[in-house]
C-alpha cells in the first residue's frame, strides 16, 4: 500500500534554540523509519526572524524547505504559505502541524503513517498533548465549544494521564500542533483565517469550521507530543502595563476582541457570551488576587521570561 506524502510546517519567528531542538527531534525521528522516511517533508516557515534562524537552518538542514516571511504573516499567514507550497509544489496528500517548541517520542511518526491510512479524508486528527515541564499532565485532547453556553476549554487540561485518554475521543477544535489534516479540507472550505485571527484562534477557527462544515474531529492517543509552553502567548509577569496589553495584543490567547469575534462567529445564544465575560473575570481578577496576597507575603511562580 502507498503510504501518504505528508508535510510537517513550522511557522517560527526567532526562537533558534528551539528551532534547533526542534529540528533534531524531527530529524532524529523520522531517520528511524528506514525508507517511509521519505514520505514526509519538512517545511519551515519563518516569518521574518532576526535571530539568525534561516543562516543556521541553511547550513545545518539544507534538505529543509525554508519559506520566508516579512513579520507579517504571524501563525495562519505561516501556516497557509507551507500549505500551498505543500499541496501546489510537493503534491503532499496531508500537512502536519507543528510547533518549534515542542518534541515527541520515537514512535510518533510511524504511528501517523498509520492513523493516516486508517481514516478517510474526512476526518481531521490531532494528538495527544501534555506539559513539557509535567510530563505526565494532559495539556489537550482536543477542544470542546458549546454555542450555546459558551463554554470553550480543551479536553483533559492539568488532567494527570490516566485510561480515559487512552481512547480515541471525538472534539469540536483542535490546538495547532500535532494536527494532521488532508488537502482536500483546504479545497473544500478554504484556507486559515489569517485576516481575522493571524496568531490565536486560526486554528480552533479552522478546524471547527471544518467540524460544522461536516468533518470529523478525531484525537488520536497513539499521537503524543510534549508542549514547551514557556514559548506560547503575552504573559503579564504580575505587570499592570502587561496586563492591559495582554487584552489587545495579537500575540496574546487573552486579546478581548479576537475572542468576542470568535463568539460572534459561532455562539448561537446570547447567554454564550457568560462564559466569555467569566473568563475575564477570572484573568483580571487573578492578577489582582495575586497583587493582594503579595502584600502579605505570599509569591506567585512567574514564568521565565528569558527562557
Amino acid at each position: 500500500m502507498n503510504k501518504p506524502k505528508i508535510a510537517i510546517l513550522i511557522p517560527i519567528h526567532n526562537g533558534l534554540h528551539f528551532t534547533i531542538k526542534c529540528l533534531e527531534y524531527l530529524s532524529l525521528h523520522i531517520d528511524q523509519l528506514g525508507d517511509d522516511a521519505r514520505n514526509f517533508k519538512i517545511i519551515v516557515i519563518d516569518d521574518g526572524s532576526t535571530d539568525g534562524s534561516r543562516a543556521w537552518i541553511s547550513a545545518n538542514y539544507p534538505e529543509t524547505i525554508l519559506l520566508e516571511g516579512d513579520g507579517n504573516l504571524w501563525w495562519s499567514g505561516g501556516i497557509n504559505a507551507g500549505t500551498r507550497h505543500a499541496v501546489d509544489n510537493l503534491g503532499c496528500e496531508f500537512v502536519l502541524w507543528w510547533n518549534n517548541d515542542i518534541h515527541t517520542d520515537g514512535d510518533y511518526f510511524r504511528n501517523l503513517l498509520l492513523v493516516a491510512g486508517e481514516n478517510a479524508p474526512t476526518t481531521i486528527v490531532g494528538s495527544k498533548i501534555f506539559f513539557a515541564d509535567q510530563p505526565d499532565v494532559i495539556w489537550s485532547m482536543g477542544g470542546i465549544f458549546d454555542t450555546r453556553s459558551g463554554r470553550k476549554y480543551t479536553i483533559g487540561m492539568h488532567q494527570k494521564d490516566a485510561e480515559q485518554f487512552n481512547r480515541l475521543t471525538l472534539a469540536d477544535w483542535l490546538p495547532g500542533m500535532g494536527t494532521l489534516i488532508h488537502r482536500s479540507v483546504f479545497e473544500k472550505i478554504g484556507y486559515v483565517n489569517a485576516t481575522e485571527f493571524p496568531q490565536y484562534h486560526g486554528d480552533s477557527d479552522f478546524t471547527f469550521r471544518a467540524k460544522l462544515t461536516g468533518y470529523r474531529i478525531l484525537v488520536s492517543p497513539s499521537l503524543k507530543i510534549w508542549n514547551d509552553k514557556s514559548n506560547s502567548g503575552l504573559h503579564h509577569y504580575n505587570s499592570f502595563r502587561l496586563l492591559l496589553k495582554s487584552l489587545t495584543d495579537i500575540k496574546s490567547n487573552n486579546n478581548v476582541g479576537k475572542d468576542v469575534l470568535f463568539y460572534r462567529k459561532y455562539s448561537t445564544s446570547p447567554m454564550a457570551y457568560i462564559a466569555l465575560i467569566h473568563k475575564y473575570i477570572y484573568y483580571i481578577g487573578g492578577f489582582f488576587k495575586w497583587k493582594i496576597l503579595s502584600l502579605a507575603g505570599f509569591k506567585k511562580i512567574i514564568p521565565n521570561r528569558n527562557k
